[in-house]
């Protein structure tokens, strides 16, 4: 794995104008950057990104009925006991799922390390999906990269042909839906909808805000039609705490992804995996925190947390970074594991599943060990023979 410098298409802003890619600038500063790319053997590919998602994948799905099976995990996860019932029923009945990303720490040698599961509102996807792979098309047709070079990237005919197979299991309408104001998260909806309709599921839009409730406890758009199913980008554990969350049971809706997805977004699953896996070469130990001071070596996440928000490292040199947010409750301690270093830049590589295949894999850069909502997404490329990149550093 080598960092590269390589000269930015000089189209590419207008190229992303083309394909509606509109938050690669994100407050001023960048988020798409092509300045430089991740440069990956087929074997680091395979072996070490590819199997060990898609066996993560399968042992993190196998815990799913025990823990809805259990009201001692359920608690431990601090699900709320209004949804218990619901969640499990979801898993019993096998209400499908369209998409997960697990985040490794991996710097080309030795086994990836599993900081988290990213399994009801994963973002990255367009960039990871389309706009890197027409980076480097671009790239090898004007002979900046070499004719053979590839990318572990089969994100979009995965999630055209898993909506295909989602279409007689959804019931109708189909909507999807985020938050209004955030261009990030329409983007990837926009995206979204647009694979479905390449597969013949035609949904329509809504913003959060803008779904209803019925006098009989459905969901309903503006129109005051019943929602079917429902894509949401919006975290689960948030839609349970708000008014209209406690209908949710009720309602009738088929939720994308589904409610028994609301195990496998909450970072307790870091811990039962240990539990269960103890030693796998692919997980770092996690415990459910105790509320002691946080000894060196360790990592502090609240179960429910994302974009790197509310997370204390204290290094096993005595050093401390933390990150501020708006988590608080119960929280893990996970085995610190540096992110490999680059000259400064520190990138987490997100590994995708559609359905239950690995399919491609993106990586987000940041300045910080922590990686952050403000970390920048680089493309990366299969090049068995490349040029020596920057010199991988741990700090």
């Amino acid at each position: 794995m080598k960092r590269v410098a390589i000269a930015e298409r000089s189209n590419w802003r207008a190229r992303a104008a083309e394909g509606g890619f509109r938050f690669h600038t994100i407050d001023g500063a960048p988020y798409w950057d092509e300045t430089a790319y991740y440069a990956f053997t087929l074997r680091q590919i395979e072996d070490d990104l590819e199997d060990p998602s898609a066996e993560l994948h399968a042992m993190a799905l196998d815990l799913v009925g025990d823990v809805v099976a259990s009201e001692e995990l359920m608690e431990r996860l601090a699900i709320p006991a209004p949804f218990r019932d619901w969640i499990a029923e979801s898993w019993r009945r096998g209400d499908p799922h369209l998409y997960g990303r697990l985040d490794f720490a991996y710097d080309g040698n030795g086994p990836a390390k599993l900081y988290e599961l990213n399994y009801d509102t994963p973002t990255s996807l367009y960039e990871a999906a389309f706009f890197q792979w027409q980076w480097l098309e671009d790239q090898r047709n004007r002979g900046a990269l070499p004719q053979q070079a590839d990318q572990f990237n089969s994100l979009h005919e995965a999630l055209v042909e898993r909506f295909a197979g989602l279409a007689a299991r959804l019931p109708p309408p189909l909507y999807f839906s985020a938050v209004r104001e955030s261009e990030e998260d329409q983007g990837t909806v926009a995206y979204l909808r647009d694979c479905a309709a390449q597969a013949g599921l035609h949904g329509a839009a809504i913003a959060i805000e803008d779904i209803g409730l019925s006098e009989d406890g459905r969901f309903t758009d503006l129109d005051d039609v019943v929602i079917g199913s429902l894509f949401k980008l919006y975290p689960l554990e948030d839609l349970m705490r708000e008014d209209f969350g406690a209908a949710l049971p009720g309602s009738g809706v088929q939720l994308l992804e589904p409610a028994w997805k609301a195990v496998l977004s909450n970072k307790g699953i870091l811990p039962l995996l240990w539990q269960r896996h103890r030693g796998h070469p692919n997980l770092l130990e996690a415990h459910f925190d105790d509320g002691r001071a946080l000894p060196a070596g360790w990592v502090r996440k609240p179960l429910h947390s994302r974009e790197g928000a509310n997370v204390a490292m204290h290094m096993p040199d005595g050093r401390w970074q933390e990150s501020e947010g708006p988590y608080a409750g119960p929280c893990i301690v996970q085995a610190f594991h540096p992110l490999p270093a680059f000259a400064g830049n520190y990138p987490l590589v997100g590994s995708w599943v559609v359905g239950d295949n690995a399919c491609g894999i993106g990586v987000r850069e940041d300045d910080s060990r922590i990686t952050r909502d403000s970390a920048r997404f680089l493309p990366h490329a299969i090049i068995d023979d490349v040029p020596a990149g920057n010199t991988r550093i741990y700090v």
